[in-house]
């Protein structure tokens, strides 16, 4: 196919007369009717209250239906669409645009209840798109950003008595958890932006991101790619089909309270999901009444709600992330490492969801099995929740739960999964007993060791189970192939390289943390290696994060990070560096124990590491913006990445004044 770009002359671009249809107008009669002001509000009110309803009679509201309680409902929507639902400018991912509708339905909701509803929006970048890319290092910074200026919306709205945030996608929704957690004195309710369906003979919208390595393996053709590629998305609306950080974001929103039941991976587009907006929207209406804030549903009981939940669908390590920044945009103290190891020993992983497995069931059999209710029914009956938390239904979530269990609703969801798919609900989400017997094991690791130790993080339920040994732990003892760039990462992988990866290497990507590169995503390299076929004997070492459907021995977030001088930016090509995940405990290592054909152990390993001075190649990524690069340095002061990576303002402060001697005055550079 032969694309011709048409570029505009000089002459089309300078004004010309002949657009000149009329006359310009230099005056317009604007609105009919008065504005219901009293005595008192002339008196008392702030001027700008008075203006605004200038401004809402000058957008075309009626002026004798100004006086009600304004609510505000925020979104991430972006794209265009014409009359007849064709783009006429695309978002950036699917659903982007298709937010526009579920805020139109809240939006339709409040009115008809009397409410004036207005709208604002923050869109938001797809992390899908940036993999590989320099965007990826404006990825996890854009969150913060996002969350404040999603605060001064709301705070710039001063007459506004509650908020709806719309959001869908990885950085976007927990921007705008963050946003209406860090509004503890207002009624707020989260609206998740729903799921897309799978194509059918298509693949998922994870395994399509490794085509590239794919054909440059021989593993497909040209013509697959092209095929297969453009059959990823079987509707254009919501979130990706397996249980990455966007699915997982929906799924925390939901077990902390901030959305209604049953909300989280709805299938867009579809009745039900504008159902669940116009449910939203009611229930922002009924919270503003009772005087219930979001800071009477945010609560440390409901932060470890989610963590159970968190861990019993075998959610998005990004969570780890997310999850406290929420609590420290709420006020609340931010989990630490060891809160995460308890809940994930305790809990055990209950659904069968991309990328975890065994079955791999799309979002939407999740969803049609009964979602977050269904899961917290059986922590319930484990005693894992705290059932008095207050939900954004304005009941306790024990009595939520009590009412789905009774559900018609739930009854004909589970019924039609099993009728539309052969696919048994209890299946896709299990009882405790059920997943063991499938051979379901906790979600996350956190290995220490001589190359991390400060920590690291590893799904170590996404670890093939083939090449687990039958004490359900993973041993391996790789050669070290160090990397820091992932483009020479990736094409290594390809064969691209002089030397390509091979079976029982171990890809160390470095200088890919916070300070190098905006702590970027890597699953461009572990999704090639997934759906290649050795490449589930090769392991990943990162101080940079992972994809929340990444899969296999891919050990992230190691710390310290290499240029804040951790050990894992010593290590060497050659070295050998041991491994282990145990799933059944959650205890792992990994360490340098070798190099070449000579082994000397961890604590040797950990000796030579101590003498050894850091690679001379280490530097932050030349294209770092600098935007990113201040980002680092905040969060660094706010208790970097095991802190959520928040900008924590006292913190920050303090920082500062110690770095200023008393007295010292500083020219402007």
């Amino acid at each position: 196919m032969i694309r011709c770009e048409k570029v505009a002359s000089l002459a089309e671009i300078l004004p010309d007369a002949a657009t000149l249809e009329e006359p310009v107008a230099t005056r317009a009669r604007g609105p009919e009717g008065r504005l219901p002001f009293t005595e008192e509000m002339l008196r008392e009110s702030a001027s700008g209250n008075l203006f605004g309803w200038s401004q809402d009679a000058g957008m075309g509201w009626n002026p004798s239906e100004l006086g009600g309680k304004e609510m505000l409902i925020l979104s991430t929507q972006g794209g265009i669409r014409g009359a007849d639902g064709k783009p006429i400018a695309l978002g950036y991912h699917t659903g982007h645009w298709e937010v526009g509708l579920l805020v139109a339905a809240a939006a339709e909701e409040l009115k008809t209840r009397g409410y004036i509803p207005f709208a604002g929006f923050c869109t938001d970048p797809c992390d899908g798109r940036t993999q590989g890319t320099p965007g990826m290092m404006d990825s996890l910074p854009y969150r913060n950003d996002a969350a404040i200026l999603l605060r001064r919306l709301i705070r710039s709205l001063p007459t506004r008595r509650g908020v709806l945030g719309v959001a869908t996608c990885d950085k976007g929704l927990p921007a705008m958890m963050m946003a209406l957690a860090g509004m503890p004195e207002l009624p707020c309710v989260l609206v998740p932006g729903g799921v897309t369906l799978p194509a059918e003979g298509g693949e998922d919208a994870a395994a399509i991101q490794s085509i590239g390595a794919r054909f440059a393996r021989g593993v497909i053709s040209l013509d697959q790619a092209a095929e297969l590629a453009c059959r990823v998305c079987g509707s254009p609306g919501g979130g990706c089909q397996f249980l990455g950080t966007a699915a997982t974001s929906q799924v925390v929103a939901e077990a902390l309270g901030m959305a209604v039941p049953h909300s989280a991976l709805a299938p867009s587009g579809q009745p039900i999901w504008l159902d669940m907006a116009r449910r939203s929207a009611r229930a922002l209406t009924l919270l503003e009444a009772r005087g219930i804030s979001i800071g009477d549903v945010v609560t440390r009981e409901a932060l470890r709600n989610s963590m159970v939940v968190h861990a019993a669908f075998g959610g998005s390590t990004n969570l780890l992330l997310h999850i406290p920044a929420i609590a420290h945009a709420r006020g609340l103290p931010r989990p630490l490492l060891e809160d995460w190891v308890e809940v994930n020993r305790s809990v055990p992983r209950l659904v069968d969801a991309l990328p975890n497995g065994p079955r791999n069931h799309p979002t939407i059999r999740v969803f049609l099995a009964g979602g977050v209710p269904e899961v917290m029914l059986h922590l319930s009956r484990e005693g894992l929740l705290d059932e008095r938390c207050l939900t954004a239904a304005g009941e306790p979530l024990g009595r939520v739960l009590d009412c789905w269990s009774k559900s018609p609703l739930r009854t004909q969801l589970r019924e039609w999964l099993q009728r539309s798919d052969g696919v048994a609900p209890d299946d896709v989400i299990m009882s405790p007993e059920r997943a063991a017997k499938q051979g379901l094991t906790s979600t996350v690791t956190f290995p220490r060791g001589n190359l991390a130790p400060e920590g690291s993080v590893i799904k170590s339920t996404a670890i093939d189970p083939s090449v687990v040994d039958s004490d359900g732990v993973f041993r391996a003892v790789c050669n070290a192939r160090v990397f820091t760039t992932e483009r020479a990462a990736i094409a290594a992988i390809k064969g691209q390289a002089a030397e390509p990866i091979q079976p029982g290497d171990g890809i160390v990507l470095i200088c890919r943390g916070p300070m190098g590169a905006g702590m970027e995503e890597t699953y461009q390299v572990t999704a090639a290696l997934r759906y290649l076929p050795w490449g589930k004997q090769v392991a990943v070492l990162t101080d940079a994060r992972f994809s929340g459907v990444s899969t296999g021995a891919c050990v992230g977030q190691i710390s310290p990070e290499a240029l804040a001088g951790g050990p894992i930016g010593k290590l060497l090509d050659g070295d050998r560096v041991s491994v282990v995940v145990d799933r059944v405990r959650l205890e792992g290592s990994i360490d340098l124990v070798g190099h070449g054909d000579v082994m000397f152990g961890a604590e040797e390993g950990a000796r030579i590491l101590a003498r050894r001075q850091p690679r001379p190649d280490l530097r932050a990524d030349p294209a770092l913006p600098d935007d990113t690069r201040l980002w680092a340095a905040l969060q660094s002061a706010g208790g970097g990445a095991w802190g959520g990576c928040v900008y924590d303002a006292d913190a920050i402060a303090s920082a500062l004044r110690c770095a200023s001697s008393p007295g010292e005055r500083r020219e402007p550079v």
